[in-house]
């Protein structure tokens, strides 16, 4: 763990308590919000806060994570999802055109759709005869004053199909709400105090579920070192905005109009940036201000005398942006107490150790209520090189309560591993647990029984990025006409104590591959601080090269979750030094000394007017499908192909590097600088090309992905002794023949020098 001894703060604010007051009257945004929304009169302090710059995104309930359309069944059922408002927003207005449909058994003077916010009614839709199993379109406005920071839509049906006794889970009572639906959400700009404690604020916002762009302004080009401090903040910032993918523009001399930015500025650059005044560094120094083209826009300034302590003053606010405080600080010193250990990033499972489930969720996560609760579902990354063979799974000691019904047959918790079904187990009624008199006095102090089993999860052909689903599934038993009625005493939970053992896997796999790259940013991220990873760029690099290198650095701070404090930025004359290091190369156009070098190594080379390729039979398959056999994956290379045109495109390859065994390089070559921009936003993924990008040859043009050789030249990682040997024979036949062969014969020596020894002796008597 990196840790800071000492900050000396800098700070200017002259009124300590008006800031945490403005704050806390912005954290009231309900009461806030409705006030403006009214345009009625508020305090002056939080009137100089707001702004008059109109704003506002529209996103459909798929965008808001609901992948499947809602499906609510019963007399009364609910599903939701959740949305939030950036701090430095406030809500103005905010509309749901709702797109559904519904039974035509439903009794329209009984049954309707709610519409609510946090719990709060804000509109009941009728259900007419006539309009019944027609998709129906409808726009519901929301009240502003029901809309807080963090916020729940739900959608609510209450269905009714008779005025007599009915089956509160009758097949006819149903209605779906596609998750095409939108909700439009208007908002008006706020001021947000300079103050280091809201960080990653304004620049990221936990809030905001629409992808991150954070450009980075350098006063001039920037150095190595420099650009190692921007690494460690766009990776920091990236792994900050996780699932929504992060991209940094970078802008040289001149400021953005609008929004956020970073900046870094060293030595006598300080006086050099039009419309920015930046004193003097005294040491590594954190600055927030206001930006000069925009009056809600904010700038982060990372001052240093040189490099070096840019350096330093990135990497303080990675590690301890938490500690902070104040419009400004020194950082005095920096201690590296702990160095990183391979496969120890934040966001993957450990492999060394059992984990607790409880290190996965919230304790609340683990638990549900009724009769057909949603899964349980824990996300997880698993590090990409587990070795699977012969291997039968991760061991899960599954420890859970459930309320027993009276009387039973079907209830069940149901354990699923990235959706495919892994196990059943029975959740016994009283009476086939005995209905015994100890069962009944434990009940009666515990309405919940405690019960534990183990389960095995194959991992041969599971996604990086996983998830553990569990749900509890209680049989709904009819009790007759005018007796049906759901209670809802069904209680579920799984112990935090349960846990999920990967230790028993070695870590080895073949290379190269582009596809565990893309998912994981393997083999760079074994070390969470890529501290084995060096970025070669062009020697002439501009701000697209700059701005590739940063969006590759926030994809692989989102894999690990860790900020890149360790990464080294060099130039092709440097290469020889970097022997110890896996290579991650950027190459525009014919900018970059290491494509001449490694021509011989290259399955690919776009130069000008001229580009080659290398071809298997990968692009001619079927389907885009991916085996977990890793033989059964391999394309190598069949013919080679060159042309010329004026069209170029961008690829990707993989490799061992020429400078040491074992270790590997990526390169990512663009004829030119939108080149560079469709690869990274290859490689930041998206649902239209997941699982595209395999192999060690891959070519983007545009959105458009297509692996053409998948070949495996070389193995990361380590195996031990006597499976190692194993693995060897398993792969090659021959081998194993051989050694059975030489085994035999060794026996066969061996028995025959016993025996003519043993043949002397008694002739010898």
């Amino acid at each position: 763990m990196n840790s800071m001894s000492s900050l000396r703060s800098g700070a200017r604010c002259r009124h300590p308590v008006l800031v945490p007051l403005v704050m806390s009257l912005l954290c009231l945004s309900g009461t806030f919000q409705a006030a403006v929304a009214q345009d009625e009169p508020v305090e002056p302090v939080v009137a100089q806060a707001q702004s008059v710059a109109e704003a506002g995104y529209a996103l459909t309930l798929k965008q808001l994570g609901k992948g499947y359309t809602m499906n609510l069944r019963g007399v009364e059922a609910t599903d939701s999802v959740n949305f939030n408002v950036r701090a430095d927003e406030i809500v103005t207005g905010a509309q749901v055109a709702l797109q559904y449909t519904y039974s035509p058994a439903l009794l329209a003077d009984l049954s309707q759709i709610n519409v609510m916010v946090n719990d709060e009614v804000a509109a009941s839709l009728p259900l007419p005869k006539e309009n019944a199993g027609t998709l129906q379109k409808q726009v519901i406005e929301i009240p502003p004053h029901l809309i807080t920071e963090f916020n729940r839509l739900s959608l609510q049906l209450i269905g009714h199909y008779t005025m007599q006794c009915e089956d509160p889970l009758h097949s006819s009572l149903w209605a779906r709400i596609s998750n095409e639906s939108q909700l439009s959400v208007q908002t008006k700009a706020i001021n947000l105090p300079n103050d280091l404690a809201i960080l990653p604020l304004p620049f990221f916002d936990r809030r905001d579920s629409r992808a991150l762009s954070l450009p980075f302004v350098f006063i001039s080009a920037p150095d190595n070192a420099t650009l190692e401090a921007a690494g460690t903040l766009s990776s920091w910032f990236g792994a900050q905005a996780s699932y929504r993918s992060a991209s940094f523009p970078t802008l040289l001399s001149q400021l953005p109009e609008q929004g956020n930015a970073i900046v870094l500025v060293s030595g006598a650059e300080a006086q050099r940036m039009a419309g920015l005044e930046v004193p003097a560094p005294k040491g590594p120094t954190i600055t927030l201000v206001g930006n000069p083209n925009d009056a809600h826009g904010k700038l982060l300034l990372i001052t240093g005398r040189d490099s070096a302590e840019l350096k330093r003053a990135a990497a303080a606010l990675a590690l301890g942006s938490q500690a902070l405080a104040g419009d400004s600080v020194i950082i005095e010193n920096l201690d590296n107490l702990q160095p990183r250990k391979p496969y120890d990033a934040p966001n993957w499972l450990p492999s060394d150790r059992p984990v607790r489930l409880g290190e996965l969720a919230e304790a609340k996560q683990l638990n549900v209520s009724g009769y057909n609760p949603g899964a349980i579902s824990l996300a997880m990354r698993l590090p990409p090189d587990l070795f699977n063979w012969q291997e039968s799974g991760a061991r899960l000691n599954l420890k859970y309560r459930y309320t027993p019904q009276p009387v039973s047959t079907n209830s069940s918790l149901l354990v699923s591993f990235n959706d495919t079904f892994i196990k059943s187990i029975d959740l016994p009624s009283v009476e086939k647990l005995g209905g015994g008199e100890s069962l009944l006095s434990l009940l009666k102090k515990d309405d919940s029984l405690a019960r534990e089993t183990t389960a095995v999860l194959p991992l041969n052909s599971v996604a990086l990025q996983s998830r553990l689903q569990l749900r509890f599934m209680y049989d709904y038993i009819k009790q007759g006409e005018c007796r049906d009625i759901i209670i809802d005493n069904m209680r579920g939970a799984i112990d935090p104590d349960s846990t999920l053992d990967l230790s028993h896997y070695d870590h080895f796999m073949a290379m190269p591959n582009l596809g565990v790259f893309k998912d994981s940013g393997f083999p760079f991220t074994r070390m969470a601080d890529l501290s084995e990873t060096a970025v070669v760029l062009p020697d002439d690099a501009g701000p697209a090269e700059f701005s590739a290198y940063l969006t590759l650095l926030g994809r692989l701070g989102d894999s690990t979750g860790y900020p890149a404090s360790g990464v080294t930025v060099a130039q092709a004359q440097h290469v020889a030094a970097l022997a110890d290091k896996d290579l991650l190369v950027i190459a525009s156009g014919a900018n970059q000394p290491l494509l001449k070098q490694w021509a011989d190594r290259l399955p690919a080379s776009v130069e000008e007017g001229q580009q080659r390729f290398e071809l298997s039979d990968l692009p001619l398959r079927v389907r885009q499908w991916v085996s977990p056999d890793p033989q059964a994956n391999l394309r190598q290379t069949r013919s080679a192909f060159t042309f010329s045109g004026e069209g170029a495109n961008t690829y990707l390859t993989g490799f061992e590097s020429p400078l040491k065994s074992g270790r590997s390089v990526v390169l990512i070559a663009a004829a030119d600088t939108q080149g560079l921009n469709d690869a990274t936003a290859a490689l930041l993924g998206s649902d239209e090309n997941a699982g595209a990008l395999q192999g060690s040859l891959a070519v983007v043009n545009g959105k458009r992905i297509q692996s053409l050789v998948a070949e495996q030249e070389y193995y990361v990682g380590h195996l031990g002794p006597f499976k190692y040997v194993q693995w060897i024979f398993s792969q090659h036949l021959s081998w194993m023949l051989l050694a059975t062969a030489l085994g035999i014969l060794l026996i066969s020596v061996l028995v025959y020098l016993s025996l003519r020894s043993r043949a002397r002796r008694r002739l010898g008597d």
